[in-house]
């Protein structure tokens, strides 16, 4: 069998197909794009091929025919023509200031006054020069331009903490995005793609023939690899990465889609799941099923928003949002679930149309597990995510040693060390505490167990024991055990053959800390 080429980190059609590496073909999207419409947007999260798709509409709008020999769009075009194109990226810097946003516009400018011989340092602004640009360069090759603009919002994702930047790097790019509309006469074809979808800059108000296509059930695969192409393209790899393991390919694919699959970006009900290219690709080259995706960005902002907004975090695997919250991003931002959904951190679980709800959740578990990890730190004396691993292994070596007495002591020892100055609501960060400690238990654990007469607050499950909790603040445990038995909550496990447990825990918000417990069998 030939040797593979995964095209981890190439973001570059051109290159990808010259050299052999393997491609998903999405060429089918761009034909339709090209065909269907000329001013596009895309939101998609980091990593997921927006640069790749951009350079593949170049390579198009190019005329670069034989790029795409043996792909789908080679039996939907005709006349391949060529156009000019304008492909500006904005990823890449550090944008610190509006000194450094208009070098890099003017520079982007001054490229393209060099590749067809014009001159628009005469105009004083990067909005006026790209407007000058356009008009010299369609009038200069007789044919309307391309435009392509990759990670668009780069610069204001970056300054989500520093407001007073935000809006001066907004004005800017306020005036440089509204160019497009007053120029339409001499652009063929306009592709924005980024993380967000900021709702406040002109791009979305004053361009309203924008297609968004974000939410589209027929674009929901343009980007990322869907279930039945992770089929057709990569069988022989799972297989030889199965053989490496020791397993059958079955069950790899199912870990892979485990870890990996899950993203929707329009209704479930419609669309096919779609797994993370990134972490797909290094999961088969390295034979290894790890969390790659997540390891190379740090949600650090992400975090510092949820704990800002006060934010319940054992709501964030069942959120109900609008469509309007989720789709026009405001960056004074209320709430976080908008950019979290964005960023890839949740997707979208369920479309319920009669009121035009999304329910939200984490897409798989390399997100859920690796976020939760990242989170830990910040919200208990745990030094870094790293720690966080080992501190919850020895919660699980209680449970798998009948030790509540240990487990329970243990946990107390997380409320006891953290600096309450940090804190401002006490409840919100003892439930937040416990559902980091509980999801990162993994299998071990059921939060807010639902049985026919309410909701347990923690199932618990041992090799040979299930522990059922239920907890109080500024109760008393023995209100725990009452309610325990009073709502039945052991019912549902009476023929699984293990030991129950109830275990009632009472939270003092006097002496900010779990005050006492009890046991029942």
């Amino acid at each position: 069998m030939s040797t593979i080429k995964y095209p981890i980190g190439i973001q570059n059609f051109r290159d990808l197909r010259r050299n052999g590496y393997i491609y998903v073909d999405k060429t089918d999207y761009v034909w339709r794009l090209a065909t269907t419409g000329k001013y596009y947007f895309l939101s998609r999260p980091r990593r997921f091929g927006k640069s790749l798709l951009v350079s593949t509409l170049e390579a198009y709008f190019r005329g670069w025919r034989e790029l795409f020999d043996g792909l789908a769009i080679s039996g939907l075009e005709t006349s391949w023509d060529s156009y000019p194109i304008f492909h500006l990226d904005l990823s890449g810097e550090n944008y610190k200031d509006a000194r450094t946003l208009y070098q890099g516009l003017n520079f982007f400018l001054s490229e393209i006054d060099r590749e067809f011989g014009i001159d628009t340092t005469g105009d004083l602004t990067p909005a006026l020069r790209f407007k000058s640009a356009i008009r010299q360069v369609a009038e200069l090759t007789g044919k309307p331009v391309v435009i392509l603009i990759d990670e668009y919002d780069t610069p204001l994702t970056q300054t989500i903490h520093n407001p007073q930047l935000q809006e001066e790097l907004r004005a800017i790019l306020k005036g440089f995005y509204g160019v497009l509309k007053p120029m339409d006469g001499h652009i063929r074809f306009a592709m924005l793609t980024g993380v967000t979808r900021f709702s406040k800059v002109s791009i979305f108000s004053d361009l309203n023939n924008l297609r968004d296509i974000s939410f589209l059930p027929d674009y929901n695969a343009i980007c990322g690899i869907s279930e039945s192409e992770i089929k057709a393209y990569f069988t022989p790899s799972v297989q030889s990465f199965a053989e490496a393991r020791g397993l059958g390919a079955t069950e790899l694919f199912e870990r892979l889609r485990i870890n990996y699959d899950g993203y929707h970006f329009s209704s479930p009900e419609r669309t096919e799941g779609i797994y993370n290219p990134f972490s797909v690709l290094n999961a088969l080259i390295s034979k290894s099923i790890d969390d790659y995706w997540f390891e190379t960005g740090t949600p650090t902002y992400l975090v510092s928003l949820l704990k800002d907004r006060h934010y319940d975090l054992s709501g964030l695997n069942d959120i109900q949002i609008s469509t309007d919250e989720l789709s026009g991003l405001d960056i004074a931002m209320s709430n976080p679930i908008p950019l979290m959904y964005q960023s890839g951190y949740l997707t979208i679980k369920k479309h319920i149309p009669d009121f035009d709800l999304y329910v939200l959740g984490f897409p798989n578990q390399e997100v859920k597990k690796a976020f939760t990890k990242f989170l830990f730190p910040f919200y208990t004396p745990v030094p870094n995510a790293g720690r966080s691993v080992w501190f919850i292994s020895n919660f699980i070596k209680d449970i798998d040693n009948g030790d509540i007495d240990g487990f329970m002591t243990r946990l107390q020892s997380l409320f006891a060390d953290f600096p309450y100055d940090q804190v401002r609501d006490i409840e919100l960060h003892y439930h937040n505490v416990l559902y980091l400690v509980f999801t990162l238990m993994g299998y071990y654990t059921r939060t807010e167990y639902r049985t026919s007469r309410g909701r347990a607050d923690l199932v618990v499950f041992s090799r040979d024991s299930i522990y059922i909790f239920e907890f109080k603040l500024d109760k008393s445990p023995e209100e725990a055990i009452a309610q325990i038995k009073a709502t039945d909550y052991a019912q549902p496990f009476s023929k699984d053959g293990r030991r129950i447990v109830k275990i009632g825990v009472n939270f003092s918000s006097l002496s900010r800390n779990i005050d006492g417990w009890i046991m029942e069998e």
